[in-house]
């Protein structure tokens, strides 16, 4: 599967990185993998000043999602949208309560001014002050393996014929399949959403099929 991935990704002009906070990483990370022009998802903490921060123990640091994605089928302006409509934008200032807050990370100039452009926007709309923090990103630290894709994970047989296909679980942690599967048990998009999608990657039919395979052989 990671070859047949990379392979697809190959042919994609462009991959883009978001970064952002929105509560608890495990649903954000369902809601975010199972869609269409999300190439890779990883969740992890950033924000603060704690040095090699944990689950037990992200002293300042929020949970964060990271995830690749391709402009041309989602964009940034896009992904903005859904992370505003699907949290409640209170910053949270104590130390204590930073672990779930809503937060922005922006990579890059255009991404910054996309963020207060969506938020002005959005604050107009609902006539009220969005309190996200929006902040230039500093870092990210991936957490720890059990945290990635936690629902997909709680299908062990399911999990157990993934594995045969990548090499390591780094390469599970990054798998756009995985993505899509961990959405789709948290009931984000259906199988054939899936399917249909795996349809137009810029793959070989050979490779399509192998992907296709592993789909209809999984067992929940």
């Amino acid at each position: 599967m990671q070859t047949i991935e990379a392979e697809w990704h190959s042919h994609l002009p462009k991959i883009e990185t978001a970064t952002f906070g929105m509560g608890c990483f495990w649903g954000t990370d369902a809601r975010f993998g199972q869609l269409p022009g999300i190439i890779r998802t990883r969740v992890g903490f950033a924000g603060g000043a704690t040095e090699n921060p944990t689950y037990r123990g992200m002293g300042d640091h929020t949970e964060t999602i990271e995830m690749d994605f391709n402009p041309e089928i989602l964009s940034f302006e896009e992904i903005l949208h859904i992370f505003w409509n699907n949290h409640t934008s209170t910053n949270r200032v104590n130390y204590k309560e930073r672990q779930y807050m809503s937060i922005l990370f922006y990579h890059d100039e255009q991404q910054k001014q996309s963020i207060l452009n969506v938020k002005k926007e959005l604050e107009d709309d609902r006539n009220e002050t969005i309190e996200t923090e929006v902040v230039p990103y500093s870092g990210f630290t991936l957490a720890e393996e059990h945290h990635q894709k936690y629902y997909l994970k709680r299908f062990s047989i399911a999990v157990d014929l993934l594995n045969t296909h990548y090499p390591s679980m780094d390469a599970f942690t990054h798998s756009t399949l995985t993505a899509r599967l961990n959405g789709f048990v948290r009931e984000f998009g259906t199988l054939n959403d899936i399917k249909n999608e795996v349809s137009d990657w810029d793959i070989g039919e050979d490779s399509r099929q192998i992907v296709l395979d592993i789909l209809k052989r999984i067992r929940w």
